[in-house]
């Protein structure tokens, strides 16, 4: 009965896109709680995603299945500007950083104060942010801009940064599943971080609790190819993970 009610809550947020917990206790004839501990199962799983007391569908085969900007910048935004300001105790003058488009990243470039800096990000609204300030040299990937996130995606990427040696990159993403995967929402920003992943000396894994025990619908790489994760979830939580292999 359990696996076909979860089935059925898979079906209906293919066919509706997404759907309220409310929604999915009145259509199932279940308690809401009944129908949260399927949902929590269910993204453990990769087969769904829970956003602010909604859930959606993840359609592995669009290689989509984010919020945009404006919306993801509302959702915990408390812990993420906290997160934020701890990570700048990693950023020294005369270093060449690297932002992702996360509204973690956007966070950190609110605080990032005017000292000499090189940044290099693909994020629209960061670039916006970090126009204002005087030192900082704005190295922006460039490319078609994708409004829903407000990123760059520029197929030459790899060549872009081969004259640039990153020293630290900073980035956030959808998810941490039980095995340690790092997930995102779309392939091209995957994309993007798992190429920063690559190049940079050191990485800052930026997470708020939320996304422990998610996945998305492209994958990253694992957390033992991050140097560092600055989060709000207790550090048991994370301590764990980080001592699980890709293969656990």
């Amino acid at each position: 009965m359990k696996a076909a009610r979860q089935q059925t809550i898979v079906e209906l947020l293919i066919l509706h896109e997404n759907l309220t917990t409310e929604a999915l206790s009145l259509q199932l004839h279940v308690s809401k709680e009944t129908v949260r501990r399927d949902l929590t199962e269910l993204q453990r799983q990769g087969k769904v995603l829970r956003t602010h007391g909604r859930a959606k569908s993840l359609h592995r085969e669009k290689g989509d299945s984010g919020d945009p900007f404006h919306v993801r910048m509302k959702s915990h935004y408390v812990h993420k500007a906290d997160i934020a300001r701890e990570a700048l105790n990693w950023i020294e003058e005369g270093m060449v950083i690297a932002l992702d488009a996360s509204t973690t990243c956007w966070y950190l470039a609110r605080q990032l104060p005017d000292i000499t800096l090189d940044v290099f990000t693909n994020s629209f609204p960061v670039c916006q942010e970090l126009a204002k300030r005087q030192n900082i040299q704005l190295i922006c990937s460039g490319g078609t801009l994708q409004r829903k996130y407000g990123f760059y995606v520029n197929p030459s990427l790899g060549s872009q940064l081969k004259t640039l040696d990153v020293d630290l990159f900073i980035f956030s993403c959808e998810g941490i599943d039980a095995r340690g995967a790092l997930w995102d929402s779309n392939t091209f920003s995957a994309e993007f971080k798992r190429v920063l992943l690559k190049r940079a000396s050191q990485s800052l894994l930026l997470m708020d609790k939320s996304k422990f025990d998610r996945s998305g619908v492209a994958h990253i790489g694992h957390l033992d190819d991050v140097t560092r994760i600055i989060s709000d979830a207790r550090s048991d939580a994370w301590h764990a993970l980080s001592t699980r292999g890709p293969t656990e």
